[in-house]
This record gives structure tokens, sequence and C-alpha cells, in this order.
């Protein structure tokens, strides 16, 4: 067990740029400042999309303006053994790597057998690897889609449907078994809310089944969602008697857009909240609700939001939790944010980067939404330029 540091939050700032940046060099500045002014400007995106589909269908050879652009300013490497040094780099900062394999559009039985045994892979590296302290992956890469939303649905699966989905469940609990035996807890992404229901269902079935000594199996709760803080509420209420162990985590969410224009045009109430607002309260009091049952829950404030890390650092403080409580994890994007984890880092929280990895070609999905998300954040953009702005100025101050 680390020995546990007492709060420096009253000190935490971050606009700390010599902490944020300090593993950056004077060149990767530059990148990372001429990257984002490009994702400030949306039609520059749109086009980038438009062009990067059209190259790949043509088999034009773009990898390489790939790799230098987007993939290395996002993504870890192309392979776990290519994630090496990025690992290290972020571990010679305290900053631990959550391995995220993210090879999109699969939809065969072969294909979501590949996956698992990826996902397996990354679990056998992260075992004793205190610098991996996390293993994560998507329903969606093991099943197919529409099999999930029949599921959950509730309607009648067909005999056929039914060993196919008990082949789906067969490699979930492949997967969270191996990350049990490993003593690496794995977290099962949330996805859109009309498959969430079959997602719920087997996260909570793995956490019985494997988090009885330890919260190995952790689900994640969209606080997007107006009713998730009370399924957050409810789930605790229900396992109490079972003494499970449970672990979270905790973000806003990421289907925003496509959940609300699904709701309209199939007639039914968004499942959306109806404001920021709402969705930041509802954040802060699961994250709340999180620290007052430190005992039972372990989470991750998977944000990258100033006030909600800041808040949390003070709300840690309250309750008298030690900075490096072992329930308490903060995470954000590689790439993004640098600001807030060096800087939570440095103060002694517990800090891990998403590190996403696969061929470039299957990748090129993930970059593409971190690229539109940075577009359409709002002060994304213009926050990561204004930080690297400062640094660069600061060390030609200090030159």
């Amino acid at each position: 067990m680390p020995k546990e540091r007492t709060h420096s939050f009253m000190t935490l700032s971050f606009d700390n740029t010599e902490i944020a940046f300090a593993s950056k060099s004077d060149l990767d500045l530059r990148r990372a400042w001429a990257l984002f002014s490009m994702l400030g400007r949306k039609s520059l995106v749109d086009g980038g999309k438009k062009l990067t589909e059209v190259a790949f269908a043509l088999h034009l050879p773009v990898k390489g303006a790939i790799k230098a652009t987007l993939f290395r300013q996002f993504v870890g490497g192309e392979t776990i053994n290519e994630c090496a040094h990025t690992i290290a780099a972020l571990a010679k900062y305290n900053i631990g790597t959550i391995l995220d394999y993210s090879s999109e559009g699969k939809r065969s039985e072969g294909s979501f057998e590949a996956t698992t045994q990826e996902l397996l892979r990354g679990i056998a590296f992260a075992k004793g690897n205190t610098h991996v302290p996390f293993a994560v992956f998507k329903v969606t890469g093991l099943a197919r889609f529409e099999l999930l939303e029949k599921v959950s649905t509730g309607a009648p699966l067909s005999p056929q449907e039914q060993a196919e989905y008990k082949r789906v469940e067969d490699r979930i609990d492949r997967i969270c078994r191996a990350a049990a035996a490993a003593e690496t807890p794995v977290y099962i992404d949330a996805e859109e809310s009309w498959i969430q229901p079959a997602i719920d269902d087997v996260a909570l079935r793995m956490m019985r089944r494997y988090n009885n000594d330890h919260a190995w199996v952790w689900n994640t709760i969209q606080l997007y969602r107006h009713d998730r803080l009370a399924y957050l509420k409810q789930l605790y209420t229900d396992t109490r008697a079972d003494n499970l162990h449970l672990g979270f985590k905790l973000v806003r969410g990421a289907y925003m857009e496509k959940e609300r224009d699904r709701a309209a045009k199939q007639g039914y109430p968004s499942p959306i909240q109806p404001d920021k607002a709402s969705t930041d309260r509802d954040f802060d009091a699961a994250v709340d609700f999180c620290l007052q049952h430190i005992d039972a829950i372990a989470f991750c404030a998977g944000s990258h939001n100033e006030d909600s890390n800041l808040k949390l650092t003070q709300q840690m403080a309250t309750y008298q939790i030690p900075a490096n409580h072992p329930h308490v994890w903060f995470a954000q994007l590689l790439g993004m944010s640098d600001h807030i984890s060096y800087n939570l880092a440095q103060a002694g929280y517990n800090v891990a980067k998403y590190v996403p990895y696969a061929p470039v070609r299957e990748i090129v999905p993930y970059l593409i939404r971190r690229a539109e998300e940075n577009t359409s954040v709002a002060g994304q953009t213009s926050r990561e330029l204004s930080l690297i702005l400062k640094e660069m100025q600061r060390r030609r101050k200090t030159v």
C-alpha cells in the first residue's frame, strides 16, 4: 500500500503550465500548437474527415500523414509493445496508463474473438505492472449492436440469437475473470442508452461474480442522462446485503446529439439532461455519493472539466480522504487536458490517461471523434491553445 499523502488542493492550480508540459519538448509544443490550431477550425476538421475517408477508400498512402498529426497527439501506438514509450513517459510523472484497444467497426464472430484475445493480452501485460493500473473494453467490440439492442428491449431471442448472446457473455466473462486473476480492475465502457440495459445487466452479473473481495469489474455511469444518478444509488442499495465491492467510472457522456436525435425521431422522451447545469449537478452529486461510501465504492472521475476535478480534490479534503486513496482515481484522454492530469499527479492524486492503440486504418474513427470533439466542445481547443502558448512564452523568458 503506498504511503498516504496529505492534501495539497489549496495550492493546486491547473494554470501551472511548467508542470503541465514538463514532458514536452519545444518541438512537441509547436506541433501541438499547430494541431490544435487546425482543430479549432470546423471547416478543416470536416474537410479532413471527408478526405481521409476518400483516401482510404482509394488506398492512397495517407498513413504517414495521420501518424505524424492526430496519431502522434492522441494515440500510444499500433500495438501494445509500441505503447511502451508512452507508458514509460507517463509513469515518469506518476501517471498511469489505461490501455484502450480502439479498433472499431467489426461485426463478425471472428473479429469479436480477435478483439477478446487482444484485450486478454492487454490484461496480461498489465498484470503486476503498476504503470498500467486498469484495463477497459466496449461491449460493442465483442457483440453485434443489433443483438445488444434486442436484448435491451427484453424481446425474445431466437435459438440462434440465444447461442450468439451466450458467446458474447462468455467473452465478457473471460475478460473479467482474467482481470480479477491479474488483479487489474477492468472498466466496462458505457454506450448508447438503447443498448445500455444489456451492458448494465452483464456488468452487474460480472460484479456479483468477481467483486466479492475487491472491485475488479467497474461499470461506467454517464451523468448527462437524467436517470443515472438514481441508478447508481439504487445499485448501491440493492447490493449492500451482498457486501459487493462496487466500481464505477463517472463521466458526463459521449452520445448526446445522437441520443436527442433518435428520441425526437422515434417520439420518446429524451434520456439526456435538459441542460449542462443539470449534468454538472448530477456529476458532482455522483462523486459526492461515492466519496460518502468510499469503503464500498471505488470510482474514477473521467472528466476534462477543471471545476469538477478541483471540486473532487476539495471534497476529498472535506471527508479527510487521502490524496492517493486507492478507491479514488482521476482520468483524462491522452493528448488532452495535460494541465489537469499532470498537475493532479504532481499534487499526489491517482491519475491515469486513456492510451488508445490500434492499427492506423482501424483507429481512424476514434481519431475523427477526437478531432470533432475538440471542435465542438465549447472552449476545449481554445483552452489547449492558450495553455500551450503560455508555456511557450514562459520558456522563451527563461532562456
